[in-house]
């Protein structure tokens, strides 16, 4: 595991109690990070661990699931299927109550990049501090629902966003744990030059994931791992991960993390992982990369392929670019010829 950022809290420490006042609080590890980090096979792994259950991305629940009604990872529309449909009884007595266009609103009013400086401040104005209540209200009554019906002791939401960290931070009522995934910025800037398809996309909604240029890959994995490392630096529990350590000892990453979630696991609980690959079995996840779809085993690799794949004019740029996180993450700047 690589050493944390200055301010991050060493692993295994416990932050808050699961109990306040009479009632059992949501504890919640969330992976935040740029997407095509391997979040998603993290957070499919994370979800074979006994008394852990995966969301997938919430931040995405009220558009693609809601509106767009996109497929649950168990293969069923979000509509039809019937976890969800049970969470949606216990949180709201049922999805129809909820207006998603009102969430959408306060979403964009406060849960935006461009807040972050905001949401990182001692405090809110009353009016902002406001509308942050009834946005985040609206996902803890999600987690509070799950873990009734799960009974599950953490759950991980992999929404990666930061600015959502940022938001969700300000409840009091949540037991919020950041899992910082970072992967070499060179891998994560090849991978968004491909186009992905989306196997649980609607008629109403996008079928491939967006692509973005090495160079603006670059810019957005300097500004949310920043982020990351100041959320961290207001006091949020925060773990970092890399990418490269998870494939490399994916039992040994699990560990630590369940560690630092506060739920440990034993050598049983493992038993689905081993050196080299994890076996996944079907769950309920919201949005993600189409890997959530996965089931059986994963092998798990570097998946170095922008070696050689990446030009080298990009390849230099995004080094240029991201040279000072990538030093201090423990990447090479320089890389090795092809």
């Amino acid at each position: 595991m690589s050493k944390s950022l200055p301010g991050y809290p060493a692993a295994g420490t416990i932050y808050r109690q699961v109990y306040e006042g009479g009632r059992r609080v949501a504890r919640v590890l969330y992976i935040g990070g740029v997407g095509r980090s391997g979040t998603t096979v993290l957070e499919r792994a994370l979800g074979e661990l006994p008394g852990y259950h995966v969301l997938g991305e919430t931040v995405h629940l009220w558009q693609r699931a809601l509106v767009d009604d996109e497929l649950c990872g168990c293969g069923r529309p979000f509509s039809g299927c019937p976890f969800w449909t049970a969470v949606g009884q216990r949180a709201f007595g049922g999805w129809d109550r909820v207006d998603p266009r009102e969430v959408l609103d306060l979403k964009r009013a406060v849960d935006r990049n461009r807040y972050i400086g905001r949401l990182a401040a001692p405090r809110l104005p009353a009016e902002v501090a406001a509308r942050l209540a009834r946005y985040v209200g609206m996902y803890r009554r999600v987690y509070d629902a799950v873990t009734e019906t799960t009974g599950a002791a953490v759950l991980v939401d992999s929404s990666k966003h930061a600015s959502l960290a940022f938001c969700l931070r300000w409840d009091p009522q949540l037991d919020l744990r950041v899992l910082h995934a970072v992967r070499d910025a060179r891998g994560v800037a090849y991978s968004w030059t491909k186009g992905t398809p989306r196997p649980e996309a609607t008629s109403g909604s996008t079928s491939f994931m967006p692509t973005y240029s090495p160079t603006s890959t670059a810019l957005r994995w300097d500004l949310y791992n920043s982020a990351f490392g100041l959320l961290a630096r207001r006091g949020t529990p925060t773990l970092r991960v890399r990418y490269e350590e998870f494939v490399a000892d994916p039992r040994g990453v699990l560990t630590a993390v369940a560690d630092f979630a506060g739920h440990p696991v034993t050598e049983q609980g493992l038993a689905f992982a081993s050196d080299t690959a994890v076996e996944l079995t079907a769950q309920h996840t919201v949005s993600g990369n189409p890997v959530r779809f996965t089931t059986g085993p994963v092998t798990l690799r570097p998946d170095e392929a922008w070696r050689t794949e990446l030009p080298v004019g990009q390849r230099r740029a995004v080094s240029l670019l991201a040279s000072p996180l990538l030093r201090r993450y423990g990447y090479p700047v320089a890389t090795r010829p092809e």
